[in-house]
């Protein structure tokens, strides 16, 4: 079935020089995401704990890019194999779902995300067939701003006492 216009697949490739266990922990932080990733993350409110391995966890977003819209949805994990990866179904005005990935290799943490998503919000479902390539930067966008605030925060969270439950394990 061909895809329609309003169907996105993006998948972001991050290298980064810390131990995955320690990049889980503050990707699956969900309600600080508006404080190191404030760029997109304008609120994230856990709604449900999900169960005893948070599947089943709900977080509402509101959430933004570099164009000038903001989307309301709801991310439900719905599998988990922490550290090493995770999926999310996305629903309200995205439809779809992302998986991480995460990979020790020596020192670097080699991180995938895929995000296969469908624009619901009317407006963005009428426009994605002339912008398409637009809304898929205005994506690359809100990651590389996440890369950077993935990276303050791997070394604002490395530099508390022993003992935190953030570790650098490459120093």
């Amino acid at each position: 079935m061909p895809r329609q216009a309003n169907e996105f697949r993006i998948v972001t490739q991050w290298v980064l020089q810390a131990d995955i266990a320690d990049i889980a922990a503050i990707l699956t932080d969900a309600e600080a995401l508006p404080r190191w990733w404030g760029d997109v993350y304008l609120a994230a409110t856990v709604t449900d704990p999900g169960d005893e391995n948070r599947i089943g966890r709900r977080v509402t977003v509101h959430s933004r890019g570099w164009l000038p819209y903001r989307l309301n949805w709801t991310a439900t994990l719905v599998a988990a194999d922490l550290p090493q990866s995770w999926q999310i179904a996305a629903t309200g005005d995205l439809e779809g779902h992302g998986v991480w990935r995460l990979r020790q290799d020596g020192p670097r943490a080699l991180v995938d995300y895929d995000w296969r998503v469908k624009a619901e919000r009317p407006v963005l479902r009428v426009l994605s067939p002339l912008l398409a390539p637009v809304f898929a930067w205005n994506h690359r966008w809100a990651m590389a701003r996440g890369l950077k605030g993935l990276r303050h925060e791997l070394a604002r969270r490395t530099q508390l006492p022993p003992g935190s439950p953030i570790r650098n394990s490459t120093a």
